[in-house]
């Protein structure tokens, strides 16, 4: 089986029409992006059952917070993934010393924060938001697992947002996909300890994240990255917090939440 993060790569015309039961598969281009959207409905495939979305856009080394087109359609994948209402915790998962793992601490740092001492006024229409990037367990002592539920129990959340760099088996989608699911963050590795999901933590849990490597035909003990693998991670940082902000606050402009985030 192929070493991948992304739903999509797993489920083409090659798959064995057993592995295809129970699997939906629809795909639109609309303004040179590609939606391409996954439901698996029963157990026992290589991905859990849930709804995955993979936006192929240009390369993310080239993008940013103003390219609105991208940004609109990958709010709108993702608001359609969260519950309409309550707090959402942003959880910016990887290791931001170790560059291909950075996007989700340095989108963490993208994100609108609507909670804490600074908002003690409620700001009608503005969604309560928070967002944290807990760090490795080499640093924290503590593992993602352990984080996660402490901060869901003080915060409270309605949906837990978790970004994170993803593995690709093709080398082309590296740094041009995105992918969103609402089946938690569910590493391809088993046993993960990033594994977070609604039965762990008790409410729904959304991933997103863009592939950032890919394990090498060589070896399995070597990965392969983009050749603008810093630009990948600046630029895709600030497109999925712009997304991210724009499905969490769709009363606010992009232009009013690029300059609140700031």
């Amino acid at each position: 089986m192929r070493y991948t993060d992304m739903a999509d790569e797993l489920f083409g015309a090659d798959t064995a029409p057993e592995e295809l039961s129970g699997v939906r598969l629809a795909t639109m281009r609309r303004g040179g992006v590609t939606v391409t959207r996954v439901e698996i409905a029963r157990d026992g495939l290589p991905r859990p059952r849930g709804r995955y979305v993979t936006l192929e856009v240009p390369n993310v080394s080239v993008l940013d917070e103003r390219d609105s087109a991208v940004i609109e359609m990958t709010a709108t994948e993702l608001r359609a993934l969260l519950p309409p209402e309550g707090p959402v915790l942003v959880l910016g998962v990887g290791n931001r010393r170790v560059t291909a793992d950075a996007l989700g601490p340095r989108t963490a740092q993208k994100v609108l924060v609507t909670m804490g001492p600074a908002h003690k006024l409620p700001l009608k229409g503005i969604r309560p938001v928070a967002a944290v990037a807990p760090g490795v367990a080499a640093a924290t002592g503590m593992s993602l697992q352990q984080l996660a539920a402490a901060l869901v129990a003080t915060v409270r959340p309605a949906a837990l947002v978790c970004v994170d760099s993803l593995c690709s088996a093709e080398p082309e989608r590296l740094g041009r996909t995105i992918q969103l699911s609402d089946t938690g963050l569910v590493p391809a590795q088993p046993d993960n300890a990033r594994h977070l999901d609604a039965a762990r933590l008790g409410l729904p849990v959304i991933a997103a994240g863009i592939p950032t490597l890919m394990e090498s035909t060589e070896s399995r003990a070597l990965v392969v990255t983009p050749r603008d693998l810093d630009a990948v991670i600046a630029h895709g940082a600030a497109l999925l917090g712009a997304a991210i902000n724009r499905a969490l606050q769709p009363r606010l402009s992009l232009a009013q939440l690029c300059w609140l985030a700031d």
